[in-house]
């Protein structure tokens, strides 16, 4: 099991993976009790300034070079198989059941990162939720809901989501707010 992995699985309630941009950001999330942090850009600087588990969010090859622990990827079965020719923990991002099916079929993770299309008119959190109920019992599902609220963190938690990929905005809010009633 990876730094993300365990992250994701250990602890009581729900975790917080915060993306982040720079290394000002990366150690704010750490020190306001992020569980994991997610970069797109600036992958070194972010490592750099924090020991939390890294979910890397761009180029498979920018995160073998951050020193990332996981990198999110397409239902790919050539992607699966670079990222862990690298070393690398894959969250296998889906934005619909087919994208699941496939991702289960042909390789099995451990770990999903369930998304919303941005061209989506649907609520993403029932887009999420409508996603989570096809993730079969035993592995672990990360929620990319950017702009979360304390409600939908709870609804998210009542439902089986393992952690929530947030703002480092929305971190500050969900924090103060304290652990969801479930």
């Amino acid at each position: 099991m990876s730094k993300i992995s365990q992250a994701v699985a250990e602890g009581d309630g729900i975790s917080f993976i915060v993306e982040v941009s720079d290394s000002p950001s990366a150690k704010r999330a750490d020190a306001q009790g992020a569980d994991g942090l997610a970069a797109l850009t600036n992958a070194n600087a972010v490592r750099m300034s924090s020991a939390l588990p890294m979910l890397h969010l761009g180029r498979m090859f920018d995160a073998q070079g951050s020193a990332s622990d996981a990198v999110v990827i397409k239902p790919d079965l050539a992607m699966w198989d670079e990222a862990h020719a690298l070393g690398l923990e894959c969250v296998v991002r889906v934005h619909e059941s087919e994208d699941l099916e496939r991702a289960l079929r042909y390789f099995d993770p451990e770990v999903f990162l369930l998304s919303v299309p941005e061209d989506a008119d649907d609520d993403p959190l029932t887009v999420l939720l409508e996603l989570l109920h096809d993730v079969p019992a035993g592995k672990l599902a990360i929620a990319e809901l950017h702009d979360a609220t304390p409600d939908d963190v709870a609804e998210l938690e009542r439902s089986g989501v393992d952690a929530v990929l947030v703002s480092p905005d929305s971190l500050e809010t969900l924090i103060q707010a304290g652990p969801p009633d479930v």
